[in-house]
């Protein structure tokens, strides 16, 4: 993945992506998880996404290697923030989704040097709320960089189980936390209808 970019230069369609690692355990852990990568695109059309999917020698190298791929086709209705100095979820479509569809959420953050430690203190705390939430289907904590550029990937069995977390469960005092000492240089929290859902093991 360190070197991934040289390969999706000039790919056609894709706006936006970002090679990404993860932590150890759920991704919450300043231990980073070498077995497991996530490869983030932003595409003009689902069908050139679809392609490159199918036929790059970029993915085709990883589906050879990997021992396990999940790949989420997601649809954005709400993003809020910037990444890279850009929010490359606008524009998303603002129609909700029904009351039992499946969302996915996508937080992420470049830390303050000096907010770090506070950080990460807070770290078990809200592993440990979203372990317990409510309507969690699946979570990992993703990054650009160990330690300072830090994401989290969930989904949900519906979007009202996501705003009871976010907004009246004991996560919702560390998000006000973060915002009263402005632990964040910059931050995006994006939601997205979970249009499918694809795993495959590879068996030996």
């Amino acid at each position: 993945m360190g070197v991934g970019y040289r390969q999706l230069k000039d790919v056609t369609g894709l706006r936006f992506k970002k090679l990404l690692g993860t932590g150890g355990g759920d991704g919450f852990s300043l231990r980073p998880d070498f077995r497991t990568y996530a490869f983030l695109g932003v595409w003009e059309s689902a069908a050139q996404a679809q392609t490159f999917l199918d036929t790059h020698p970029f993915m085709q190298a990883y589906y050879q290697k990997a021992s396990a791929h999940r790949t989420l086709h997601l649809k954005p209705y709400k993003s809020s923030g910037l990444w890279d100095g850009q929010n490359p979820f606008t524009p998303a479509s603002q129609q909700p989704p029904s009351a039992d569809q499946a969302v996915a959420i996508l937080t992420r953050a470049s830390l303050r040097w000096n907010r770090l430690a506070a950080f990460w203190k807070a770290v078990p705390a809200a592993s440990k709320a979203l372990s317990n939430a409510q309507g969690v289907q699946f979570y990992k904590g993703i990054g650009e960089w160990p330690w300072i550029q830090q994401a989290t990937v969930s989904i949900w069995n519906q979007a009202e189980a996501v705003h009871q977390f976010a907004y009246k469960g004991p996560h919702a005092k560390i998000v006000k936390k973060t915002r009263q000492q402005q632990w964040y240089a910059e931050d995006l929290f994006a939601r997205f209808v979970l249009l499918s859902d694809t795993q495959k093991i590879k068996h030996s």
